[in-house]
């Protein structure tokens, strides 16, 4: 099972997630970080920096077991999820905004994900009788090749034919969700002897960390004076994780079925979590009602 769901199943999954991604996205999305600066500057430092600050010191904290702290670790550091972008249209966020994150951290994370990994494989040293973990750059950028070359396909479609890409949207997004639900199924149940102990372990530091992400993601801009649509653009961006990315390395590159428990876990507990967070500040925001104000940037 281990074997096929990290060769095939989890690749294919990734593969079908991102082509829905990419027929969202078109050249302009990667450059519209010149019109709004402060607002893609600040989400992204949230992301790449705060944000694994945060999950190391919640892994301390609960003192988790070696492969789950870089299991932990591993998920703060993969970007954002398409998901992100339909909490966001759900919850009146700037969804173009939204984009435009996924698609630049999707290509950041290229680096970033594999300095924050062995950074966490090297201080927790989760060795299991072999000679240790190592996340080697040159497996990282085959499975980036896996993100990136359906999102390229995936523009190459909406190029060619934006009506049907417009149309394929809706769709594409709920299957995406399904596509990720099978996911952590199959995880889950590939590890179902140990399913327990793991829930009692990352259950309640996933939900605080879901909390935290997404609380980072919306105040955070808004101290820099992000406008109040923008702000829930980068809270989605930052909470709504790529679980299922987080699933491929940790299976097909690190062969670990006990580091993708986290992100299995996790990807469970953002759906609620991240509906809750949305119609909070929702409602905070309609019950104060104080003007929205333009984007900064």
């Amino acid at each position: 099972m281990n074997s096929v769901l990290g060769s095939v199943l989890l690749p294919v999954a990734l593969a079908v997630v991102m082509f829905g991604l990419g027929l969202s996205l078109t050249v302009d999305d990667f450059l519209r970080i010149r019109k709004h600066p402060t607002a893609v500057f600040v989400a992204l430092v949230c992301q790449l920096v705060l944000l694994p600050a945060v999950c190391f010191g919640l892994v301390l904290a609960f003192d988790l077991p070696p492969l789950l702290a870089v299991g932990m670790m591993l998920l703060a550091a993969s970007p954002g999820g398409t998901t992100a972008n339909l909490f966001s249209h759900l919850f009146r966020g700037d969804v173009a905004l939204n984009i435009t994150l996924t698609a630049v951290n999707s290509v950041v994370a290229v680096v970033t994900l594999p300095l924050v990994t062995n950074f966490a494989i090297g201080h927790f040293d989760p060795r299991t009788g072999a000679d240790g973990l190592n996340l080697q750059f040159d497996k990282v950028v085959q499975v980036f090749a896996i993100v990136l070359v359906p999102v390229i396909l995936g523009m190459l479609v909406r190029r060619r034919s934006p009506e049907f890409a417009d149309r394929m949207d809706r769709p594409v997004r709920i299957f995406s969700v399904v596509v990720l639900a099978s996911v952590i199924v199959a995880t889950v149940l590939s590890e179902r002897e140990n399913l327990g102990t793991y829930l009692a372990a990352t259950g309640v530091i996933s939900l605080v960390f879901c909390v935290i992400s997404l609380s980072i993601g919306y105040f955070v801009p808004r101290a820099f004076r992000v406008a109040h649509t923008q702000s829930i653009a980068s809270s989605f961006e930052i909470g709504v994780h790529n679980s299922t990315l987080a699933i491929t390395i940790a299976i097909s590159v690190l062969g670990s079925t006990d580091i993708a428990v986290p992100a299995a876990v996790y990807g469970v507990v953002m759906f609620p979590v991240a509906t809750a967070f949305g119609w909070v500040i929702t409602r905070v925001r309609s019950g104060n009602n104080p003007e929205v104000g333009q984007p900064i940037g």
